[in-house]
């Protein structure tokens, strides 16, 4: 299934391309730049405030880092939990501005708490919540794109 969006960033135009999928094996040679977790926690939804508001746990693919281990590193250090499931959902293809592409990365995780929470290392994160699934439009909407991650996510959450 493919869905299609775009989004601006600083007054430029990215256009988006979703694709489900149950493993990253088909992407793996491509740039890959990100990868974030639909992570749950006793069936809470886990966000996290950033500096552009509220999103999932994750961040950018460091060099000769897995997006799984990458998604693993994120989620500790934004969440103070871990991954103790991790399940590929999709990704959606960024085309920038420029033309190239990058591909960003989405996956069902169950996460479990290693601490009390503590600021992300690199401050990008100010505060975790709990909330429940059905109430994430009320931190953020990402469109059509983001109602399929999300009922990707739930279907692997029951």
């Amino acid at each position: 299934m493919a869905i299609t969006g775009s989004i601006f960033w600083k007054n430029l135009e990215y256009k988006l391309v979703w694709h489900d999928c149950d493993s990253f094996d088909e992407i793996k040679d491509k740039k890959l730049q990100q990868s974030y977790g639909v992570c749950f926690y006793k069936g809470k939804l886990v966000i996290v405030h950033g500096q552009i508001g509220w999103g999932l746990v994750g961040g950018h693919i460091e060099k000769d880092e897995t997006p799984e281990i990458a998604l693993e590193r994120e989620v500790v250090e934004e969440s103070n939990m871990r991954v103790i499931k991790q399940i590929p959902i999709g990704y959606q293809v960024v085309t920038n501005p420029d033309g190239s592409k990058d591909y960003q990365l989405r996956s069902f995780c169950l996460v479990e708490p290693i601490g009390s929470f503590v600021k992300d290392p690199d401050g990008s994160v100010t505060e975790i919540k709990l909330i429940d699934p059905k109430d994430y439009k009320k931190y953020f909407n990402w469109g059509k794109i983001g109602d399929r991650i999300m009922e990707r996510a739930l279907e692997l959450l029951v």
